[in-house]
């Protein structure tokens, strides 16, 4: 239930007031000077749903998208971890602590990137290569050292390689965003519809008691400012912010490689 409650709070928030304001005022207006007209619901269709809804759909894929991507990267550092595991003549439970250290290293610094601002981006970006890098020596010095065979070496630097390709595509994710300016279009119309729309919702409300005249235009607004929040919270998918991004539990899944 709290849930379902902060959910709703996100959604419905003070630009959802402003808005709604803009839209009830302008209609009470246009109510007291007499000013109606039958303007076509079309346009705003075009000018604001269409926009709104694209760039949800373009942020849920990049969502997803960042979803395979972080997967991808756990399978590829829990398969070295198995060769760690099991491909060496002798286990070693040392090597083993170090390796799960390594990737908790790696992993956390690629979480506190990408839940970080983009301020402090190249400091926070450093730390996740200088992981990789530990990672990489790891594959070399220690799984060689032991007795790794040359192929089975190679194969592992694949795997290092899988991951690394992962994290750069996660992070331009991260980086970039679906198109400003076709959201900066959405948003411009968000707040000019609704005070323009006043003599279309006076229109409407003709045959309505003064109590009733005002519903119209506020479902218009809420429909519009509910979606258009919607998409921002699904803009990005690393801050934490709404319920539908993506949590690293970077701990979990360290915690899980069992020796």
């Amino acid at each position: 239930m709290l849930g379902r409650v902060r959910s709703l709070y996100l959604i419905l928030n003070l630009k959802t007031l402003v808005v709604v304001a803009i839209a009830i005022v302008s209609t009470l207006v246009c109510r007291r000077y007499g000013l109606s007209a039958d303007f076509p619901i079309a346009v705003v269709m075009t000018a604001v749903v269409f926009p709104i809804v694209f760039s949800i759909n373009a942020a849920y894929q990049r969502r997803e998208s960042a979803l395979a991507e972080y997967a991808n990267m756990k399978a590829h550092g829990q398969v070295i971890f198995l060769a760690a595991r099991d491909w060496l003549e002798e286990r070693d439970d040392a090597l083993l602590d170090d390796l799960r250290q390594r990737l908790l290293a790696l992993f956390g610094a690629t979480r506190d990137l990408l839940t970080s601002s983009h301020s402090d981006m190249r400091e926070r970006e450093k730390k996740v290569y200088d992981g990789f890098s530990e990672l990489s020596l790891f594959i070399r010095n220690d799984l060689r050292g032991n007795g790794l065979a040359s192929g089975e070496v190679s194969r592992c630097n694949q795997y290092l390689s899988k991951t690394l390709i992962s994290f750069e595509t996660i992070k331009h994710i991260y980086q970039y965003r679906t198109p400003i300016t076709l959201r900066t279009f959405a948003d411009f119309f968000l707040i000019v519809l609704p005070l323009l729309y006043g003599p279309y919702f006076a229109f409407l409300g003709q045959d309505y008691p003064w109590s009733l005249a005002y519903i119209p235009p506020t479902i218009f607004a809420l429909v519009l400012v509910t979606l258009d929040n919607i998409q921002a919270h699904l803009e990005n998918p690393f801050d934490q912010i709404g319920e539908d991004d993506i949590q690293m539990d970077v701990e979990g899944f360290v915690s899980r490689l069992h020796a």
